[in-house]
């Protein structure tokens, strides 16, 4: 039963306006002018007569922090499937630094991409630093062991997320802001160049929210690595992405900075809401004002 559960949580690891808005200007990161590490070419996905994602031509630049946004049902969580390899394309084609994805094995691609799922972890009576190690899976040999590296690896980010004290801990006797940052540690574990989240801070207060970035940010900063973010909350999304690509009906209608990306006229195209933009006081991103109907 043990050995089950390890398994599931290592797994765990059209109409519009017109032309899609394609606003590359000058981002925050420098990343525009890295190489590519993910290329997306007329890729599609469609489940029977249901098309899920429609014709996405879309290139991430190694270091770059991308936000996917849209309304529900829009294909966000089909697309980060599709970079992760655990969705087959329908057409298309999608390569991962420069190779297709379809050339690399399961475990070659575990080592170069990690996966957050928006409920995180499971609260199972595991302890916090095995859920940790877990992360080291695709590393280790038939046996189920790696060097010693993967244990410095481990103590690093422990350390490195403030877990260290609570690594003996059951991870079902945490808080959720705790449990999500054991999620974070695991995936850190992994040493990924590109990191896939869908909807990390959906069941998180707004002071675990901005913990869970800031962490996201420095770990970022420090590694250089990749980051696609499946995000609700588009002010977030401002703060912390430097491009963000919306969806609407499996179609992608607009990409380039919050800037660029974040007007009423886009707002109101992807979302069907009456917005009000406002520039942050502080760090002078787009944030999303609402207004009531006004029956």
């Amino acid at each position: 039963m043990k050995k089950q559960m390890k398994q599931r949580m290592r797994q765990h690891g059209k109409q519009g306006t017109g032309r899609p808005v394609d606003a590359q200007s000058n981002g925050s990161s420098g990343a525009s002018s890295s190489k590519m590490l993910v290329s997306l070419a007329g890729a599609g996905k469609s489940y029977g007569d249901h098309h899920a994602l429609q014709d996405i031509n879309w290139q991430i630049a190694e270091g770059e922090w991308w936000g996917v946004v849209g309304a529900n049902g829009s294909g966000k969580s089909t697309l980060l499937q599709l970079i992760a390899g655990t969705e087959e394309l329908s057409t298309g084609q999608i390569t991962i630094d420069g190779r297709d994805i379809g050339s690399y094995s399961r475990k070659d691609l575990s080592r170069m991409i990690a996966v957050l799922q928006q409920d995180g972890l499971p609260a199972i009576s595991y302890p916090v630093r095995d859920v940790v190690e877990m992360g080291r899976y695709p590393y280790q040999n038939w046996l189920g062991r790696e060097t010693a590296d993967g244990a410095r690896v481990v103590d690093s980010v422990l350390e490195e997320l403030g877990l260290t004290e609570l690594a003996e801990r059951p991870l079902d006797t945490l808080s959720g802001g705790q449990r999500q940052r054991v999620a974070l540690a695991k995936v850190m574990a992994q040493e990924p160049r590109l990191l896939l989240l869908d909807e990390p801070t959906t069941f998180l207060d707004i002071k675990y929210q901005m913990q869970f970035m800031e962490l996201l940010a420095a770990w970022r900063q420090k590694n250089n690595i990749t980051i696609v973010a499946v995000l609700h909350d588009l002010n977030l999304a401002a703060l912390f992405c430097d491009r963000i690509l919306a969806l609407r009906e499996g179609a992608m209608v607009g990409k380039g900075t919050p800037h660029s990306l974040m007007t009423e006229e886009q707002i109101r195209d992807v979302f069907r809401v009456e917005p009000v933009m406002v520039s942050h006081p502080n760090h002078a991103v787009p944030q999303l004002l609402l207004r009531r109907d006004k029956k």
